[in-house]
C-alpha cells in the first residue's frame, strides 16, 4: 500500500509540473501564442459586433510584451508612423488581426445596409456614420426599393492611412471588391444592377478607437470612395 502511494504521489508531481510547463509561463520569444493558432470564426454565426476590427485582450497586470512590428505588405508607407504610435500607445496591436477584423466588418456592414437592418449598422458605426446609412436605408423604403446584392469577394484590404491622437486610434483602410447588385422597384422590376456581373468597388474605411476604453471594438467612423 505504501509503495502505491508512493508510485500516485510521483505521478500526481509529474503532472503537475506539465501543466505549469504549458500553463504557468509566456511564450518564448520565437514560439507562437496560443490564441494565434485558433481558427477564426464562421462569419454567418458570429454577431456583428464579434466581427469589428479587434484589439486583442489587454495584458496581464505587470507584464510588457514586446510590441509586434508591423507588417510592411499590410500597409502604405505613409501610414507606418501612424500604426507604430498606435502600438507604442497599446503594445498588444496586431495588424493582421485588425485587417481581418475589418474585412469582417466590411462585408458585416454592407449586408446590414442592403438588408435595411438599422439596429445591426449601430452596432458597428458611429453616429454619424449610421446617420448617413440609416437616412438612405428610409429613402429607400420611402421609394418603395429594394436591393439585392452580394459581395462577392474582397480582393483587397489595405491600411492607407493611421494616426494616433491620444487617447483616440484612427486607422484608414482601403478595401477593393467584387460586388455584385440589382436594385428593383415596388413593383420588383429592375432599375439598376445585374446579379451576373460583379463591379469593383473601391472603398476607403475608417475606423476609430478609443485605446483606453475597456471595449475593444473600433467603430467605422468615416466613408468615401477610393
Amino acid at each position: 500500500m505504501i509503495v502505491e502511494i508512493v508510485i500516485l504521489a510521483m505521478i500526481a508531481a509529474f503532472l503537475g509540473l506539465r501543466l505549469y510547463s504549458v500553463l504557468g509561463r509566456r511564450p518564448e520569444q520565437n514560439e507562437e501564442p496560443l490564441r494565434r493558432r485558433i481558427e477564426q470564426p464562421d462569419p454567418s454565426s458570429a454577431s456583428p459586433r464579434a466581427l469589428a476590427p479587434r484589439l486583442p485582450e489587454k495584458a496581464a497586470a505587470g507584464t510588457r510584451p514586446a510590441a509586434p512590428a508591423p507588417e510592411a505588405n499590410a500597409f502604405e508607407t505613409p501610414a507606418e508612423a501612424g500604426i507604430r504610435a498606435i502600438i507604442a500607445a497599446d503594445r498588444r496591436f496586431d495588424v493582421a488581426q485588425f485587417l481581418a477584423g475589418a474585412k469582417g466588418a466590411y462585408g458585416m456592414t454592407l449586408a446590414a445596409f442592403w438588408r435595411g437592418d438599422k439596429e445591426e449598422l449601430a452596432q458597428l458605426c458611429d453616429r454619424d456614420v449610421y446617420e448617413g446609412f440609416a437616412a438612405a436605408v428610409d429613402a429607400r423604403v420611402d421609394a418603395g426599393e429594394t436591393i439585392d446584392a452580394r459581395l462577392i469577394r474582397i480582393e483587397e484590404a489595405r491600411i492607407v492611412a493611421a494616426e494616433y491622437s491620444a487617447p483616440i486610434a484612427r486607422i484608414t483602410v482601403r478595401f477593393t471588391a467584387d460586388v455584385a447588385s440589382v436594385t428593383r422597384d415596388s413593383d420588383g422590376t429592375v432599375i439598376a444592377g445585374s446579379l451576373h456581373d460583379a463591379i469593383e468597388s473601391r472603398d476607403l474605411w475608417t475606423f476609430s478607437r478609443d485605446l483606453t476604453a475597456r471595449d475593444p471594438d473600433w467603430l467605422l467612423d468615416e466613408t468615401d470612395e477610393a
